[in-house]
């Protein structure tokens, strides 16, 4: 059966992902409202190619939720992980940075 909603125990499975920048520089780049998907264009791609079906169920989930949805998401992983980058991208001031670059992803596909 099909979720419906992206949950922390999901974003949990892609943590390396969210941290791989570190904080001080997702921030710089948030603060920027730098467009990701443009810059990484191709190895976006390759790893949307790559994708199983229930990652591209989980996506499909992510790119049809409310930025604010997915920012209280955000938050929660912060308090349960303490990890900074999850507290920036749960910073509504970034809101329009992840709407930008899930446009992005959403034009992609």
């Amino acid at each position: 059966m099909s979720q419906e909603k992206i949950t922390y125990e999901d974003d949990r499975e892609y943590e390396k992902l969210f941290t791989l920048a570190p904080s001080f520089v997702l921030e710089r780049i948030a603060r920027k409202n730098t467009n990701l998907v443009l810059k990484f264009e191709g190895a976006i791609r390759s790893y949307l190619g790559n994708l199983t079906d229930d990652q591209k169920s989980k996506l499909d989930i992510i790119l049809c939720s409310d930025v604010d949805e997915l920012q209280s998401i955000m938050a929660e992983a912060y308090r349960r992980s303490g990890k900074k980058q999850y507290r920036i991208l749960a910073n509504p001031k970034y809101k329009g940075f992840i709407e930008d670059n899930l446009d992005g992803i959403r034009k992609m596909i």
